[in-house]
């Protein structure tokens, strides 16, 4: 007795030989791309650059760098402060000063977020909403805190470290309009 094959089976078989025509038709030539110039470079200009161990290609077309330590500093290039003048950075050095101050009077004692905002909102003359917040090591010993804030391009962070020192500095605001820089891995 002979097994014949379901109407089921034949047109799956059917499909995948559809699906599969369908696949390597859109398989193309990277030449058959009309963006691209005999040369392989596309018609806006831009290629890799080559690396150290190839040859110099023309000087004159940009190209795209493959250098992974170029790549890394482009890919952090937000976290990257605004340039500041010494005016200004003169002019926040008394609200760094107040800063360190209210950090330094809550070292020791049980503080948590709110009263932290508060106490930095208070001295840079901000609401405690405007008051940027990092808190590293949760616990009853106020540690490893960052705060930041200011108005426009000047910015004024402190922090209570590990140790419970408080310090605070006047910075630029980052590229991406944070006064704390952020902490990577986007």
């Amino acid at each position: 007795m002979t097994r014949r094959p379901s109407s089921r089976t034949a047109a799956g078989t059917l499909l995948f030989a559809a699906l599969a025509s369908v696949l390597v038709a859109g398989c193309a030539d990277p030449s058959d791309d009309p963006r691209a110039s005999a040369s392989g470079t596309p018609s806006g200009g831009m290629r890799y650059c080559p690396s150290p161990q190839e040859p110099p290609l023309d000087p004159s077309v940009p190209c795209i760098s493959q250098d992974p330590a170029q790549k890394y500093a482009e890919n952090h290039a937000y976290r990257q402060e605004m340039e500041i003048g010494e005016e200004e950075r003169a002019g926040a050095q008394g609200k760094a000063d107040a800063l360190a101050e209210a950090l330094k009077g809550l070292v020791g004692k049980p503080a948590g977020e709110v009263e932290v905002r508060a106490a930095a909102a208070a001295a840079l003359g901000l609401e405690p909403a405007d008051v940027e917040y990092r808190a590293g090591t949760p616990g009853k010993v106020l540690k490893d805190v960052v705060v930041g804030g200011g108005r426009g391009k000047v910015c004024v962070n402190g922090n209570i470290d590990s140790r419970g020192n408080a310090t605070a500095e006047v910075a630029g605001r980052t590229m991406d309009g944070t006064c704390l820089p952020g902490l990577g891995g986007h």
